[in-house]
């Protein structure tokens, strides 16, 4: 039977991450609260004047110093309530840190339409400008929205607007995370087992398929049983996003979310195509499992199901840092030595409690250290998620390092690059440690499943998201049923033949909380599949060749916004204005699939 959730106050305090590195307590987190928010009102003065430059330096000057200290206070507040997001207090610090920044970027909503108002020939004046030096990037971007930018007083009535636009997610977020219980599983011997959302995965990896069963249709009921509710937050979520796209001027919701990050909208149409180019793949994995597994029928309870049977491998927390250590390695002894100080100097939340936000995150702000937020349970997976976070948070490092305060905030399009390779290089580390085909196959598996979840899945992930939004465009109605059907289709595509879908799955989107990010999804994968081919460069420099790849590595680490994205990626190395990067991804997926059905075979003979 599964253990009990202990509530926050009896953990122990080694395994938690340490908020008085950012404030010493609630009471100080409140006096610099409202020291900062008593500012928000003065950047009015600076309104009328930008186009003279020493008014706008001093303008851009006060936005990062007010943008540094407001964000360490909603970083805090944050944190805080994901500890345990039954508090009242902590809830009403988040509130009011996201209220403050709301009313800041209404305060300044009138900076953008005015600059670009300005005449063309003061804009270009005021980017070559040497007093502006440090902000031509940003005045460069800035001029390049002239087209989506609105008056002053409507871009003050959007940004007044901000916090009641944000209210889906946070619906969402709050009955999935505060509200919403399951019925208690029958294991095989019809023990009552406690489902939660932290517990959901691991559950779902027991031998026992009749548990798996039980908790897949309890899980999947509590869903069910609030679906109205989920269709309705995302219906708002999705509708407020068209409007803003029409109200900008933008041929659609897709093309607004990736003009923000200047990537081209054919990156996400040539990563469906290109996903779908290779399902025959992942049909064949879905043969596979199904095989391995000795089951007449596959259905998505045994989609985590050990390939093999083995005792599964439980690692303490301890034994998981030692392999985050020597996965790290490649990259050099300034990483490693972050890495090890990270561990023992209060980044990471490691343990569920009672109330604690359900996942996985890294976060952190210029001001703050990084940190990481966890449910370790001492799973192969955890000890991955352990590896994952501590991507984002070296991320994170050398930004902040290297980049000045402006320019130090990677955009979403990298962000699960560097993750994503330390995934990558964890799976290769113990592949490294056995021969034997049982071992082997678990890891391989894992390898997989990464994939799996990485690319096919969150590919799939984002044509569901183009198909709501393109229908919501239309006027098409976004209700429980609709949203259900498509995501079962797609699921049907994805999986394909030797999957039996079963209906509980329709209700899956309800629980994915980043399609309240629009368009976010699609660049897990576009990520991933940067990541394959960096990783596999760092393995050939680890091997004594190409050195030169951990070099353009940790600089692309470094160089947080200072380049568009794409940019980017080609100084590390991988160029998205092809399909290439995926097809090569999606290449040496067939290629570990293909060892791993050897292992199959050696051990079905």
């Amino acid at each position: 039977m599964a253990d009990k959730l202990q509530e926050r106050k009896d953990m122990d305090r080694a395994y938690m991450w340490d908020l008085t590195k950012i404030y010493p307590d609630d009471r100080a987190w409140e006096e610099d609260f409202k020291k900062i928010s008593g500012e928000v009102d003065g950047f009015a003065s600076y309104a009328g004047k930008l186009g003279e430059a020493d008014t706008l330096l001093a303008f851009l000057e006060a936005m990062d110093d007010f943008d540094r200290r407001a964000d360490k206070c909603m970083q805090y507040a944050y944190l805080r309530h994901s500890e345990d997001t039954r508090e009242e207090a902590s809830k009403s610090m988040q509130d009011r840190a996201m209220g403050m920044i709301v009313r800041f970027e209404t305060v300044v909503s009138y900076a953008e339409p005015e600059f670009l108002a300005l005449p063309e020939e003061t804009i270009r004046a005021l980017t070559e400008n040497e007093k502006l030096a440090p902000y031509h990037i940003v005045l460069e971007r800035l001029a390049d929205k002239k087209a989506h930018t609105l008056t002053g007083p409507e871009e003050r009535i959007l940004a007044s607007l901000g916090e009641v636009l944000a209210s889906p997610q946070q619906i969402s977020s709050s009955l999935e995370d505060s509200d919403m219980t399951f019925a208690p599983a029958k294991d095989k011997d019809g023990h009552e087992v406690e489902v939660t959302n932290a517990a959901f995965t691991t559950l779902e990896e027991s031998k026992d398929r009749t548990l798996r069963e039980n908790v897949f249709k309890s899980y999947y009921a509590g869903y069910k049983g609030h679906i109205n509710t989920f269709a309705a937050t995302m219906s708002g979520n999705v509708k407020s996003a068209v409007a803003q796209a029409q109200l900008r001027h933008f041929d659609s919701s897709r093309e607004m979310a990736a003009a923000e990050e200047r990537v081209p909208a054919v990156v996400y149409t040539n990563l469906i195509e290109a996903v779908h180019r290779h399902l025959p793949d992942m049909y064949r994995y879905v043969r596979l499992r199904r095989r391995l597994l000795g089951v007449d029928e596959l259905h998505f309870y045994d989609i985590y199901a050990p390939l093999v049977p083995s005792t599964p491998e439980h690692f303490t927390f301890e034994q998981a840092k030692d392999l985050l250590f020597e996965t790290v390695a490649p990259y050099g002894e300034e990483y490693v030595n972050t890495v090890k100080k990270g561990c023992s100097e209060g980044w990471i939340d490691v343990y569920p409690n009672v109330g604690k936000e359900g996942g996985a995150y890294s976060a952190g702000g210029y001001l703050t250290q990084p940190y990481i937020m966890m449910n370790f349970t001492g799973n192969l997976n955890s000890v991955s998620t352990l590896v994952h976070e501590m991507g984002h948070s070296m991320h994170s490092w050398f930004s902040n390092k290297n980049q000045p305060s402006t320019y130090a905030g990677y955009t979403l399009f990298v962000a699960e690059v560097a993750s994503t390779c330390n995934e990558n290089l964890l799976i290769e580390n113990l592949l490294t440690k056995t021969s034997d085909p049982r071992k082997r196959l678990e890891y391989l598996n894992q390898y997989l499943e990464n994939f799996k979840g990485t690319v096919f899945r969150q590919t799939m992930f984002a044509e569901f998201e183009k198909t709501i939004h393109e229908a919501a465009a239309e006027g098409k109605a976004l209700t429980p049923q609709y949203l259900c059907d498509i995501y079962k289709r797609l699921n049907e595509t994805y999986f394909g033949p030797d999957m039996v879908i079963d209906d509980e799955i329709a209700y899956e989107w309800a629980r994915i909380p980043h399609f309240y990010r629009p368009f976010y999804v699609y660049k897990y994968a576009t990520s991933y599949s940067a990541a394959v081919a960096l990783s596999e460069g760092i393995r050939k420099k680890a091997a004594g060749e190409a050195s030169g790849n951990v070099k353009r590595y940790l600089e692309f680490l470094s160089m947080g916004c200072s380049k568009d994205p794409l940019d980017e990626l080609r100084h590390a190395g991988v160029d998205f204005s092809t399909p290439e990067p995926v097809d090569r991804a999606l290449d040496k997926f067939a290629s570990v699939l293909d060892e791993a059905e050897k292992c199959a075979d050696a051990l079905l003979k």
